[in-house]
């Protein structure tokens, strides 16, 4: 992950001990150039600190390895990944913000470039946003005092320090209980309450308060029965999923045809957006295959098709071209068939590139076989046989617009699929599941030849 200096942001070549690979220059946005070049400039301080981006460059901002900040040492600023920043020591979960929206690169000469950077110790955060200085070496709490968080809409928790401990080129640990959901979190960054600016963890300077050392010792005890019974849940949860997709993945790779570029399915949304914050967003509370496609090309007529295969979405099956989304730009949700992407049902095309990670994005959906629809809900077979059956086959009608083939038609897929056919496990036959070869109605005198029963 690269690091590199603000004073010639084009180029990190001539900061790293070892030399880069060809092409892994990383030109960062001209936006930034500016800013953090008057930042060196006008700035005299000689301390390791790290440079909190301003509030106006949080939009879209993670907490994730391959995020960027910016890096300050001494007089000299960095721009970098947090994974890098992370290795070095400097970086914490709750105050470290990434900054630049862009990639992450790659570099060679990583292990050198660690060594330099090791010259001094990360001891200062300064944020530009609250600006203010919290120095990590600098103790500001001790243990069994009450540490008042601030989140959201200014919800207020109150939070216990049952344990202070001092890392090596990070300073201050502390470990806190939370009194109300006896949840357990840590942090280096306290500040103290005559000083609030906004989110964040603050300690009474002027009168502290401290609870009794017995009842933290209880609540100590309650916290790790909790966190231990969740962990257990969750490893509960883990082997389940991981059953359900061993599942899943059998049967979809029998379903999945071979010639498959793109997956059409149906996603039921949940609207989770906060107009007051003006935050926008859904959540996706179920997913169901409708059927394959032999191409990547987003039509709206095809995903109608698709739409009478499942009950539920039986209504996007009627044109309606107000159901038509077209939003194939930055941060849109691409092409869709659906009243809204916030809530409901909404039918997509998710193309295939690699067939082992189609399966697996999609092994723990077919893992529920309710989720799987290729089919009309009302395709139902006659019991009656229209024709007879030849080398262990048999061809039905098997609804007034298709065909079917059922038997031993494996030494014959590959006839089958030329003539235009398409396997399916799941058709029912005489009231029960069974595989078979699916044809449109324009294919049945082709097949009696085939099966010479013309």
């Amino acid at each position: 992950m690269s690091v590199f200096p603000a004073k010639n942001l084009t180029s990190a070549k001539h900061y790293f001990p070892m030399p880069l690979k060809h092409g892994h220059s990383s030109p960062a946005p001209i936006r930034h150039k500016k800013k953090v070049r008057n930042y060196e400039k006008h700035s005299k301080k000689q301390e390791t600190t790290i440079y909190l981006p301003s509030n106006q460059h949080k939009t879209g901002y993670e907490n994730r390895s391959d995020s960027f900040g910016i890096l300050r040492l001494g007089n000299r600023v960095y721009l970098g990944t947090v994974e890098l920043i992370s290795r070095l020591g400097y970086y914490q979960t709750t105050a470290f913000l990434s900054c630049l929206s862009c990639r992450s690169y790659n570099h060679s000469g990583f292990a050198g470039f660690i060594n330099l950077l090791k010259v001094k110790t990360m001891a200062k955060y300064y944020s530009l946003f609250g600006k203010t200085t919290t120095d990590t070496e600098v103790q500001v709490v001790k243990e069994n005092q009450i540490v008042i968080g601030y989140g959201y809409a200014m919800s207020e928790s109150r939070y216990v320090v049952y344990k202070v401990e001092h890392i090596n080129n990070r300073g201050y640990m502390y470990h806190l209980i939370n009194t109300d959901t006896k949840a357990m979190d840590r942090t280096d960054i306290i500040n103290p309450l005559s000083k609030k600016f906004g989110i964040g963890r603050y300690y009474d300077d002027v009168k502290p308060e401290f609870m009794d050392a017995f009842e933290v010792a209880i609540l100590l005890q309650e916290a790790q029965a909790k966190a231990k019974a969740e962990e257990d849940e969750a490893e509960k949860e883990r082997i389940r999923i991981n059953e359900v997709k061993q599942v899943g993945r059998k049967r979809f790779t029998e379903i999945f045809p071979e010639d498959a570029q793109a997956v059409i399915v149906a996603r039921l949304k949940q609207d989770e957006s906060d107009m007051q914050t003006d935050y926008f967003a859904s959540s996706t509370q179920r997913t169901v295959i409708l059927g394959f496609s032999t191409h990547k090309r987003d039509i709206f007529s095809e995903m109608r098709k698709h739409a009478e295969h499942f009950e539920e979405t039986a209504y996007l099956s009627e044109f309606n071209q107000d159901y038509e989304h077209r939003e194939k730009y930055s941060m849109g949700a691409g092409y869709y068939l659906g009243e809204s992407k916030y809530h409901g049902w909404i039918i997509e095309k998710v193309p295939v590139y690699d067939r082992d990670r189609t399966t697996e994005e999609f092994a723990y959906i077919a893992g529920n076989e309710d989720n799987i629809r290729i089919n009309k809900p009302d395709g139902t077979p006659p019991d009656n046989l229209k024709l007879e059956d030849k080398a262990n086959c048999t061809m039905v009608e098997y609804s007034a617009k298709a065909v079917a083939v059922f038997g031993n038609t494996k030494p014959i897929k590959d006839e089958l699929k030329a003539m235009g056919g398409r396997f399916n496990n799941r058709l029912t036959f005489k009231g029960e599941k069974i595989a078979g070869w699916i044809f449109p109605k324009s294919k049945e005198q082709r097949l009696a030849c085939y099966f010479g029963l013309d």
